[in-house]
C-alpha cells in the first residue's frame, strides 16, 4: 500500500510539472506573437508623418522638419527665433536652388536721388528684403522679394500695404536663386509648434516633415 501511494504521488507531481511547463511555453509563445507582428508594421509617407501632429512626430526617430527656403535676411531672423530652443547640432542648414516665377516691386524711380529717398522711407517703415536693380531696362526699380508662386507674391503685397506701402505690385519674373532651408532632426513637440506658429511671418516658405535624408 505504501508503495502504491508513493507511485501515485510521483505520477501526480510529474503531471503537474508537465502541465506547468506546457502552459509556460504557450504563454511565452503568445507574448512573443503579440510583441512581434511584422504584418502590422508599416512605413509612413511624409504626408502621413505630417498629419500626426507635433506630439506624435516628436515621438518618432529619424524624422526631420525642413522649413524654407529663406533669403539671407529672413534666414538670420528665423535662426534668432529658434535660438532659445537650444537645438545645437539638431539644426542644420541646407542650400537649395529655387526657380522663382513672381516678384514684388515698386514702380521705377526717376533717378538715384529719388530711389535713395524711397529706400530710406521703406527702412523707416520696417520693410525688409529691399534690393535695387541698377542695370538694364529695370534700372532704379526696387525689388521687395521674389517668390515661387503668385499667391505668395500677393501675400507679400498685402503685408506691405499694412505697412503703408500701397504702390507695391506683383508680377511674373523668371529667376534662379540659391537660398537656404533650415533642417531640424527629431524635433520635439514644442519645436514643431513654434515653427508652425512662426511660418506665416515668412511668406513663400514651406514646412515639410518626413524621413531625414540619408546624408543628413
Amino acid at each position: 500500500m505504501r508503495t502504491l501511494f508513493l507511485l501515485l504521488l510521483l505520477a501526480n507531481v510529474t503531471f503537474f510539472a508537465y502541465t506547468r511547463l506546457d502552459r509556460a511555453g504557450g504563454g511565452e509563445a503568445s507574448r512573443l506573437a503579440e510583441q512581434v507582428q511584422p504584418n502590422k508594421i508599416r512605413l509612413l509617407t511624409p504626408q502621413q508623418v505630417a498629419a500626426l501632429g507635433p506630439a506624435k512626430v516628436a515621438a518618432l526617430a529619424d524624422v526631420c522638419l525642413e522649413w524654407g527656403p529663406f533669403n539671407d535676411a529672413d534666414r538670420a531672423r528665423a535662426l534668432a527665433e529658434l535660438e532659445s530652443s537650444g537645438l545645437g547640432r539638431l539644426l542644420t542648414q541646407k542650400r537649395v536652388e529655387q526657380t522663382t516665377t513672381f516678384w514684388v516691386y515698386l514702380p521705377r524711380s526717376a533717378n538715384k536721388a529719388a530711389i535713395d529717398r524711397r529706400i530710406a522711407d521703406l527702412k523707416a517703415a520696417g520693410v525688409r528684403d529691399v534690393a535695387v536693380l541698377d542695370t538694364g531696362a529695370q534700372r532704379y526699380t526696387i525689388s521687395l522679394g521674389v517668390f515661387r508662386t503668385e499667391d505668395a507674391a500677393r501675400a507679400r503685397v498685402a503685408d506691405l500695404a499694412r505697412q503703408g506701402v500701397t504702390d507695391a505690385q506683383a508680377g511674373p519674373r523668371q529667376q534662379t536663386l540659391v537660398q537656404t532651408s533650415l533642417v531640424i532632426r527629431d524635433p520635439e513637440a514644442q519645436v514643431v509648434a513654434r515653427v508652425r506658429a512662426a511660418q506665416p511671418a515668412y511668406p513663400g516658405t514651406d514646412i515639410a516633415i518626413g524621413a531625414c535624408d540619408k546624408g543628413g
